[in-house]
């Protein structure tokens, strides 16, 4: 039997401007991410509790679910803060951990003034079912609506 075909459409690109510092903002996505991720986003088998990324090049990317369960989502690929996170992502269109998704967010904070962080992102999919993950990622409420919601988060609100 052959291996699926993998698509690789074109990524998903967001932006969004940050009123807050770039070290702040960087802190805010990374060291609170679970502060402003929606608990709804979870894929673990239990009701989420929190989601982390450890502060390192090979950390993890994961979740913890309220019966201390822990259910990984990717690693950190980068690690340069304040300017740039890279992070794998290996969930198929359906929230599965998915070994052969070949998935990567990667996060740009560009400093624009003192108190001002244009946070752009950039999720490149390769997977047999790429075009249904994007579709996902970049609906309202995949990073559009994430990203609102951190930058309220960063931004104080």
């Amino acid at each position: 039997m052959n291996a699926p075909i993998e698509i690789a459409p074109a990524p998903v690109r967001k932006s969004i401007v940050v009123r807050a510092p770039q070290a702040h903002a960087f802190e805010v996505f990374t060291a609170r991410f679970g502060s402003w991720w929606p608990k709804s986003h979870h894929i673990g088998k239990v009701e989420m509790q929190d989601v982390f990324i450890e502060p390192r090049q090979g950390g993890r990317w994961y979740e913890t679910g309220v019966d201390g369960s822990e259910c990984q989502w990717g690693k950190v690929l980068a690690w340069e803060p304040p300017s740039h996170l890279a992070l794998s992502w290996h969930l198929n269109s359906k929230f599965e951990i998915d070994q052969a998704v070949e998935s990567v967010v990667e996060i740009q904070f560009i400093a624009e003034g003192a108190n001002t962080t244009r946070v752009e992102l950039l999720h490149r999919i390769a997977a047999a079912d790429a075009e249904e993950i994007r579709a996902v990622v970049d609906s309202p409420q995949g990073w559009s609506g994430l990203l609102e919601r951190y930058a309220a988060a960063a931004s104080g609100g």
